[in-house]
């Protein structure tokens, strides 16, 4: 009895999806290398958002609430070279720095919220620091630069807000285009810069602030934010900035 032959029979795989797999990772590694040859780097912008904001995320800080501002494109000053090594102390420092701010800009909005004051007071995180707005009918009579009475408690509680944030503060006053010719305001100019240096006078009456930290400049009707061919325009240009800032450096 003839026996027969039990022939092995390898089970075959069938590995033909690896080809295409593997032109698709070639295609997306093309088109990787595509996207980063064409795009352009702003070293300035990429450091301070690594020093900043990206640092307070990789430390599992939440994000602003939804009553923040963030205004964009504002211009940088901390200048770290693209691809180099970072100082652990400098990153820390924008981290504790940006921290302070969103704090200052949550109080002044819980403040804002608390005394209705949407209409005059306005907060604005920037780039740069924290931008406080207050309209010219909270804080000063029409064409004079001494502070309403009433002003003393709203610039009272700015101040103490202020006293735990570390960063230069920089006060500007700003008008619309109607001109003014008075014997102690020849121009705007004259008009807005005396505004800012009153402001500043009054947040410093808090011992608490160091005044080292702060200057006043006023830009007369030269910064406008709105249209001044209109009453409502001319009304939001007259104002003063308070910008609580990154710290003086060394």
């Amino acid at each position: 009895m003839s026996r027969k032959k039990r022939h092995s029979h390898e089970e075959h795989i069938d590995e033909t999806w690896l080809i295409p797999y593997a032109d698709l990772l070639t295609l997306l590694l093309a088109l990787f290398i595509v996207l980063f040859a064409s795009s352009q780097i702003d070293a300035k912008k990429l450091g301070d958002m690594r020093q900043g904001f990206n640092a307070i995320f990789s430390g599992n800080v939440g994000v602003m609430n939804q009553s923040s501002t963030i205004a964009g494109n504002s211009p940088n000053t901390t200048d770290i070279p693209n691809g180099g090594a970072q100082d652990p102390g400098k990153i820390t420092d924008a981290r504790n720095e940006a921290l302070q701010l969103m704090q200052l800009q949550r109080d002044l909005d819980k403040y804002i919220q608390q005394n209705n004051l949407h209409e005059t007071l306005t907060t604005t995180l920037t780039g740069d620091g924290l931008m406080i707005t207050i309209g010219e009918v909270a804080i000063f009579p029409s064409g004079s630069a001494e502070l309403l009475p009433e002003a003393r408690k709203m610039v009272g509680e700015i101040s103490k807000m202020i006293i735990a944030q570390p960063q230069k503060v920089t006060i500007a006053g700003h008008t619309d285009n109607i001109p003014i010719h008075t014997r102690e305001f020849p121009s705007n100019w004259d008009l807005s810069t005396k505004r800012s240096l009153n402001f500043m006078k009054l947040l410093l009456e808090n011992s608490k602030l160091n005044p080292a930290q702060f200057n006043a400049t006023g830009y007369g009707e030269f910064r406008p934010v709105a249209t001044n061919d209109t009453a409502e325009g001319r009304q939001r240009n007259r104002r003063v900035e308070v910008e609580a800032g990154k710290r003086l450096r060394e």
